[in-house]
Order: C-alpha cells, then sequence, then structure tokens
C-alpha cells in the first residue's frame, strides 16, 4: 500500500511516497540510487545487503519499507564521516580484503556492528561472525585480518 514514509538516511531526513511493503534494497537502489548496497541472494542469507537500522546490522533485501518508519539508516554511503574513511574501509584497503568487491559494503557494515559490540574479539570470532556474510572470491582472510587490525587499534572508533 502507498504510505509516506518519514525516516533518518546517512544523517539526513527522508520522505517517500512510495509502497511501503517494498524492500529496503530496491528504494535504496532504485529510488534513492545508492547503489553500494548490493544485491546477493534476495533471502537475507548472504549479507551483501546489509545495512544499519537504528544502529544495528539488518538485511535490506528482507525488511520492508514500512520496517524503517521512524528509523535512522546507514548505507555504505553514509560509513565514512567529514571526507574520512571509516578505520574499516581503511583496513580493508591496506590489507587488501577488496578483491570483486561485491561483498564489501555488507561485509563492512556488519564487521562495524561486530566490534561495537565487541571492540576487542579474537581472532576466531571475528572469523565465526564474518562468516555470515558470504565472499565468493575467497578473500575472507584478508577481511578478517582487517577487522583484526581495527579490533587492535587502541580507541579506534566501529
Amino acid at each position: 500500500m502507498k504510505h509516506a514514509i518519514e525516516f533518518g538516511l546517512n544523517g539526513q531526513s527522508r520522505s517517500l511516497d512510495t509502497d511501503d511493503d517494498r524492500s529496503l534494497l530496491w528504494v535504496l537502489r532504485s529510488d534513492l540510487h545508492l547503489t553500494g548496497t548490493k544485491y546477493g541472494c534476495g533471502e537475507g542469507i548472504c549479507g551483501a545487503c546489509t545495512v544499519f537500522v537504528n544502529g544495528s546490522a539488518t538485511r535490506s533485501c528482507r525488511t520492508s519499507l514500512k520496517a524503517i518508519a521512524g528509523k535512522k539508516v546507514v548505507t555504505i554511503e553514509g560509513l565514512a564521516q567529514n571526507g574520512k574513511l571509516h578505520p574499516l574501509q581503511q583496513a580493508f584497503m591496506d590489507h587488501g580484503a577488496f578483491q570483486c568487491g561485491y561483498c564489501t559494503s555488507g561485509m563492512l557494515l556488519s564487521a562495524a556492528a561486530f566490534l561495537r559490540e565487541n571492540p576487542k574479539p579474537k581472532r576466531e570470532a571475528i572469523a565465526a561472525h564474518m562468516s555470515r556474510n558470504l565472499c565468493r572470491c575467497g578473500a575472507h582472510q584478508r577481511i578478517v585480518d582487517a577487522i583484526e587490525a581495527v579490533s587492535l587499534q587502541v580507541g579506534a572508533p566501529a
């Protein structure tokens, strides 16, 4: 059903008048032209579509627009602040954690949410958490290396 939906997006207020049953993923990509969030499986399994909703990592392909009414959404486009990369974005570059790059936005947002909850995790915990996001290229070890490097930085914001 078509409704006006208001929500925060990457620090800005947004209002859309569209079918509120549409998935957040397709609204982001098609209506708002934020294409960093990727479509992978459409079932909430692969993690390519991960965004923050009120600070929690959320699979946008399985989240309806009406579910985000009044909430704050952050996409990969909003992860960097004031023109400065998020520490995880820099670490992914430093550790070669981008291969094809398709899974990267979901990986970064999943990792940021994880480090917010677990600022100093063991490597095994990082690997276990990140196994919920699929990487078809096989860059998982470099991804874990990058996340571990950020977790070891004193006072690093996640």
